[in-house]
């Protein structure tokens, strides 16, 4: 079988087992996540040695540190995903949930039920601890799932997989609900996202390339994040000792995430004040600044940021800033400069407040919060399959209920109209 067979297969069976996956009630559901958990804890060393096999392939391809650490799999990681499918489990199911129910004048009632979105196709990289992740929160959302990881991770994804289907099995939920792709090449991936007969939705998780390259060629609707240019806007009536913790934090907690901190804006009125210290935190971390001329004027010997700074998500320990004359330029810079992800004000004026939330058009905006908080987990929703800065159909960290859709529910009694 080619690989385009292999695709239009696993696609017709996941078409299939969506449609049983329907009739799933929430017990069936958090019965087949234990039970994953279960054959994850059994099956563990077998799990680890599978994933030997990938690391050693990895060195020798010479995959650098960072993604040899992500590729590895250990007993905490597994037991960390084996929690994950029981947070998964007790979080409340979305699915069959009617709201907006309104009588009409003609009699009928009218409203909205929240159902899943069908196949969900999932294209990840290196970490084979997604597997599980993204299968848990397309199981309790009442999806099938095909999911096609890196090369790298091959035959770790292939252990996690078999684990899953006895799962389903144990539970007589359909094996087919997820599928995890098994062929290394290439072309499994645009066939994948050229069936929209058989796939609802490709969700991709990885680089920048990946997701342009998805974001091109996809015939499918996609849910997506290129970047996260995320900024600080420290206006001129910040608590300084917030804006100080606020800024650091955002930068510093963790660097090679979408939700740090990539661009400071400071209010030209304060910037004397609160530039200096930040500057000696920064340092101590090994952050690397970039800044704007007024910037250099107060922390001399930095370098200068360039056009291309303001337009950069680095990923690791450098930051551009710019001092600003007033709040509109800093509204302004960041509507020009983000990928709409993540921006925060740092402020005790309430009209400046809420005026960055009415014109700051990202798909979370904070207010006295560091921009690590941008994330499922943070927000409630328990888990994520990732975040969005598409505006259609999810926006934002994207849980369980960005996983379904609606559908519309009309209850009469005989009714006719005329």
């Amino acid at each position: 079988m080619n690989v385009t067979d292999y695709m239009i297969d696993l696609g017709k069976k996941a078409r299939k087992a969506s449609r049983q996956m329907l009739a799933a009630s929430t017990a069936d559901k958090n019965g087949a996540l234990l039970a994953i958990a279960s054959e994850l804890d059994a099956q563990r060393a077998s799990i680890v040695a599978e994933n030997q096999r990938d690391l050693e392939a990895g060195r020798a391809a010479g995959l650098d540190a960072a993604l040899i650490d992500r590729l590895e799999l250990n007993d905490a990681r597994i037991d960390g995903m084996i929690e994950g499918l029981s947070q998964v489990a007790a979080l409340p199911d979305p699915c069959g949930e009617i709201t907006d129910m309104k009588n009409r004048p003609s009699g009928i009632q009218v409203g909205k039920q929240r159902v899943p979105l069908g196949v969900i196709g999932i294209i990840y990289e290196s970490r084979p601890n997604v597997t599980v992740d993204a299968a848990s929160l397309c199981l309790k959302a009442g999806n099938a799932t095909i999911l096609r990881g890196g090369k790298e991770a091959i035959h770790s994804n292939k252990a996690i997989a078999k684990c899953i289907e006895l799962g389903l099995e144990k539970t007589g939920l359909p094996k087919d609900a997820v599928q995890v792709v098994e062929t290394t090449d290439r072309a499994a991936v645009g066939a994948l996202i050229t069936m929209p007969e058989y796939v609802d939705v490709i969700v991709p998780r990885g680089g920048r390339g990946l997701i342009e390259r998805i974001s091109a060629d996809a015939r499918v609707s996609v849910i997506k994040h290129l970047d996260g240019i995320c900024h600080v806007f420290i206006d001129k009536d910040a608590d300084l000792k917030k804006a100080h913790d606020i800024a650091l934090n955002s930068k510093t907690h963790r660097y090679g995430v979408c939700n740090a901190m990539e661009t400071l804006l400071v209010h030209a009125d304060v910037a004397k004040e609160v530039l200096p210290g930040l500057r000696k935190d920064y340092d101590a971390k090994g952050v690397e600044l970039r800044g704007c001329a007024r910037t250099l004027d107060i922390l001399p010997g930095i370098e200068t940021a360039s056009e291309e700074d303001w337009d950069t998500e680095y990923l690791a320990p450098v930051l551009a800033i710019k001092v600003v004359s007033s709040f509109e330029e800093a509204v302004d810079h960041i509507n020009t400069h983000s990928s709409q992800h993540t921006e925060s004000i740092v402020t005790e004026n309430y009209t400046m407040a809420r005026q960055f939330i009415a014109q700051v058009d990202s798909a979370s905006v904070m207010i006295n919060a560091s921009t690590r908080f941008a994330d499922g987990f943070e927000y409630g929703l328990g888990a994520e399959i990732g975040i969005s800065t598409d505006k259609i159909h999810a926006r934002g960290p994207v849980g369980l209920e960005g996983l379904t859709s609606q559908k519309w529910v009309v209850m009469g009694d005989g009714h006719i109209r005329v």
